[in-house]
């Protein structure tokens, strides 16, 4: 008899998932906006585009430190109270921004920015696995890369923002006031969803990893248990997550830089064209969503990666308009990665999912190490700096490429 299609996910979640949905929008404007503050701080504080690569170590960095205890919390507490401990984290650094601005302070800023990500990084590692909980692991790739897809629209409102609140003459942007102003705003309203979800109730859950009811794994080898570094496709998708992130970090980290000095643009438009790069995210991972009902999850991100690695070489050639473009769609083939790899590095762990979600979590930590050495090329040409991210894809490529033999009980 053949099994009826999988859903997205089931009525009882409905609420639950929109909100978890929401998690990666909030998650989204804040890593955006670290980009923005790239430029910000090299034009107030004159710190060069290397020091100014630090933002993104102490974002990133926060990952490295936080993804265990946050997994371990999550174990404890579960999904909700993990949501709320990182919310508030959230919050706490976004206001540590005022002391910050008022010091005038680039250590201060990083600071704070640590204690923030330190929030984003339990929001990774609880809402991957929560959103993976909600329905059935056969549409897992599906229903992450669906709530990823909202990541994105944060990743469009938060360059809009850094373009009109920090760049531009919404606030006073000779100093650092608009920085002060805007990160108050953002840690009100990371505090009011706080509260909000504080009284949603959410439903018992049975992770599908634990039950096991993937149809991609082959009969009778479901409950063969292995120690969790003994599955060879979650080691190598920690490993893929840490050059992946390494390769979103020094790309976004320098975006502006590049419409800056390659096309001239100012950048308030630089960071426009950043919001649209954003879009152009969001758009591939709605694309991508779709595409896996018909391509396996492993094929596609394959076909990105190889897709980037073309895009990289384009944009690092400073071709004008044409590598711009070509920076713009590295974001479009950029779009499927971070949830795809998080979910294909999950798969077939049963009881391990929780503890495997926190290592691929501090994989993240790649952010933190590349934009620095993309900065120490950028200082003598942007364009170049470019050439960097093509070992990260290609390390991508080869994950996805030999996914099959990593994960054997995936069939083709």
């Amino acid at each position: 008899m053949e099994s009826i299609k999988p859903r997205l996910t089931e009525k009882q979640y409905y609420v639950v998932f929109a909100f978890v949905t929401s998690l990666f929008t909030l998650w989204g404007i804040a890593i955006t906006l670290g980009d923005s503050l790239n430029k910000h701080f090299q034009n107030v504080l004159n710190v060069s585009k290397a020091d100014s690569g630090l933002v993104q170590f102490s974002i990133f960095g926060a990952y490295a430190i936080m993804g265990i205890p946050a997994g371990l919390f999550m174990k404890k507490y579960g999904y909700k109270n993990g949501v709320l401990l990182g919310l508030c984290l959230y919050a706490a650094g976004a206001f540590l921004f005022v002391p910050a601005a008022n010091a005038e302070s680039f250590n201060f800023f990083r600071i704070a920015l640590f204690v923030l990500a330190c929030g984003l990084a339990t929001l990774e590692t609880v809402a991957h696995p929560f959103a993976a909980s909600l329905g059935d692991q056969r549409t897992s790739d599906q229903r992450v890369n669906f709530a990823q897809s909202f990541n994105g629209l944060g990743g469009v409102i938060g360059p809009l923002i850094g373009a009109y609140v920090i760049f531009g003459d919404t606030l006073n942007t000779t100093d650092l006031t608009s920085v002060k102003i805007l990160y108050v705003v953002i840690g009100a309203v990371v505090a009011s969803v706080a509260l909000v979800f504080s009284f949603v109730k959410v439903p018992a859950l049975t992770d599908p990893h634990v039950i096991a009811t993937d149809t991609y794994a082959i009969e009778g080898d479901l409950h063969v248990e292995k120690k969790l570094f003994q599955n060879k496709h979650f080691v190598f998708a920690a490993i893929a997550q840490f050059f992946n992130v390494a390769a979103q970090g020094g790309t976004w980290a320098y975006f502006i830089n590049y419409g800056h000095e390659v096309l001239k643009m100012t950048d308030a438009e630089a960071a426009k064209w950043f919001a649209v790069s954003m879009v152009m995210m969001m758009v591939g991972r709605f694309i991508g969503t779709f595409l896996m009902r018909y391509i396996a999850a492993y094929k596609l991100l394959a076909i990105f990666a190889f897709c980037n690695i073309v895009m990289c070489i384009i944009v690092a050639q400073a071709f004008g308009w044409v590598s711009f473009c070509a920076l713009l769609f590295i974001n479009f083939f950029f779009s499927i990665m971070f949830p795809t790899i998080f979910s294909l590095g999950l798969k077939d762990l049963g009881g391990k999912t929780q503890q495997a979600s926190s290592f691929i979590v501090m994989g993240v930590a790649g952010g933190a190490v590349f934009p620095y050495l993309m900065g120490k090329i950028a200082d003598k040409n942007i364009a170049e700096a470019y050439y960097l991210p093509i070992i990260c894809y290609a390390v991508i490529f080869s994950f996805a490429f030999f996914y099959t033999k990593l994960n054997p009980r995936i069939k083709l």
